[in-house]
């Protein structure tokens, strides 16, 4: 198997930069229905587009895109970014996406998340992220709120999925907010 890098590395989990050996990962994880239910994903896409997309955001400088990978063994678990950085805010968004459905409800994706933070706060020197949830996946809902986040609004019967209408609830973190990691 081959080994990758470590960009960032937390107990459990590394985060590392994408590569085009992980598309098929990513790209059957669109086929996952709770995956696309909690990230609001609705369209399909071909496997040549998502190519492309992955290879675009990757390489672009205004984001930081990261794959998670279990420290362990090395398989992948999802995905972790930040994205639409305002500089002299100093703020931006994240997200998160869990792809592979065994690492779930225990706790990989808050370590991945903590780990991006610590990246931001610290060395990016960013005072704010902010995200949206849906209402209806309170697994992270849940896992934002012990990372710090706390819920700031709240866009009532935005998002229509699976035959009804859900709020979305947006969360904010700010750096004094924020439990950094010990070095």
């Amino acid at each position: 198997m081959k080994k990758y890098e470590r960009f960032l590395e937390g107990e459990r989990v590394y985060l590392r930069p994408y590569h085009h050996e992980d598309l098929d990962f990513f790209y059957n994880g669109l086929y996952i229905f709770d995956t696309r239910k909690l990230t609001g994903l609705k369209k399909v896409y071909s496997k040549e587009f998502m190519g492309e997309y992955f290879a675009k955001i990757s390489s672009d400088e205004s984001r930081i895109f990261l794959v998670i990978a279990d420290k362990e063994n090395d398989e992948l678990i999802g995905d972790v970014e930040i994205n639409d950085i305002d500089w002299m805010n100093r703020s931006a968004n994240i997200r998160i996406q869990i792809s592979n459905e065994n690492y779930l409800s225990k706790g990989f994706g808050t370590e991945a998340m903590k780990l991006l933070l610590d990246y931001g706060f610290g060395v990016y020197n960013l005072h704010r992220f902010d995200l949206e949830v849906y209402s209806y996946n309170l697994r992270a809902i849940k896992a934002y709120e012990k990372l710090g986040f706390k819920q700031e609004g709240r866009k009532r019967k935005n998002h229509y999925y699976h035959h009804e209408f859900h709020d979305t609830i947006m969360m904010g973190l700010l750096k004094e907010e924020f439990q950094p990691l010990t070095h």
